[in-house]
This record gives C-alpha cells, structure tokens and sequence, in this order.
C-alpha cells in the first residue's frame, strides 16, 4: 500500500452515507447483505445507493455477487485491515528533528 492507494481509500469513506453503509456490512459479516435489505436499513433512495456502492466497490472496499435476482455486497475486511495496517504501521515511532534553519 502507498499514500496514493490510502487516499483513494480513505477517499470512498469519507462521506458520511458510504461510511454508514460500509459499516453496515461490517455488522453483517461476510454473509453480507443484499442491496435492498442496505436501502431499507439506510433509508438512501436507491439510485444513491446504487452510486456509493459503486464508489466502494471501485475503492476495493465492497464485493458484489449476484445470488438468483439479487445482488449481495459483502465489506472486504482484507482491504480494511490493509488500510488500517498502513495508517498505523510507524505508530510510535516517533519523528526526525527538524535541522535548524540558522
């Protein structure tokens, strides 16, 4: 993971209904949940919806399987943990001084 990648990430979590969803199917495991069951749990009109899922999915951190008539998305804990991984990965580490300016 580099910077790019990270912010492109943390990008598709930073409005507040994307952040709501993606929660939502971290709640539900990796059985995930089906669109309609999400629009009915979030209360976003579907064309929305439709549109922040799309946002996730490109970000990697939402799968989609159709199952019969249905579309289930499932969280991708592998990209979450990745991303969290990165953010904290120089945790404590602490910082070079800044070299004096005289």
């Amino acid at each position: 993971m580099n910077d790019s990648d990270a912010a492109d990430i943390l990008s598709a979590l930073g409005n507040e209904k994307r952040l709501q969803v993606f929660r939502l199917l971290v709640r539900a495991g990796r059985d995930g949940m089906n669109v309609g069951d999400i629009q009915l749990r979030t209360a976003i009109p579907a064309s929305t919806l439709a549109h922040h899922i799309a946002t996730l999915t490109r970000a990697g951190l939402v799968s989609q399987d159709r199952v019969g008539r249905e579309t289930i998305c499932q969280a991708n804990y592998e990209t979450m943990q990745t991303v969290f991984d990165f953010m904290t990965e120089q945790c404590c580490a602490g910082v070079e001084p800044l070299a004096d300016a005289g």
